[in-house]
């Protein structure tokens, strides 16, 4: 029977390390067998510290700036509030492409400041393939358009708001 010592295995184990770094690894398992009952099993893993990019304000916050009208004024109160926890607002029951129009070039379903009847089309969501008209929840004015055409929404962002 061979016999090994503790500074053998320290050697192998800093060889594995390099090994690790130099191929840019993030784990490395290995079994050495010294002999019938005699082996050494290696498992070398380097943790990796992921860092998360700082989220979005919201994914609507630029498309409300930009669905602004060019010569309105918003107050400082009103750009930072939260669209989603507006009374008015309509959230999209659905994840689709938002489409402000029935078609490329027609005039939009709404405007801002436009009056509204309940059930009145707001805008559609296609959703595979499926064209789906979202409605006016209660009758009103048109306050705030929050999505521009052809973007993506998920599932509650808030697409307008009515009040």
């Amino acid at each position: 029977m061979t016999k090994h010592t503790h500074d053998d295995d320290v050697a192998f184990i800093q060889a594995l390390a390099e090994l690790l770094n130099k191929n840019e690894l993030t784990e490395l398992s290995v079994m050495r067998e010294y002999g019938e009952d005699d082996s050494l099993e290696v498992r070398v893993v380097k943790q990796v510290q992921v860092v998360a990019a700082a989220p979005k304000a919201a994914s609507y916050a630029p498309a409300a700036v930009a669905a602004a009208p060019a010569g309105a004024a918003a107050s400082a109160g009103a750009a930072n509030e939260d669209p989603a926890r507006h009374p008015g607002a309509v959230p999209s029951p659905m994840v689709g492409t938002v489409y402000l129009s029935a078609e490329p070039g027609a005039e939009p379903f709404v405007t801002v400041g436009a009056q509204v009847k309940e059930g009145q089309t707001l805008l559609i969501i296609e959703a595979m393939k499926t064209m789906n008209h979202i409605a006016a929840p209660h009758a009103g004015t048109v306050k705030r358009i929050l999505v521009d055409n052809g973007t993506p929404a998920e599932y509650g962002t808030p697409l307008m708001i009515v009040e």
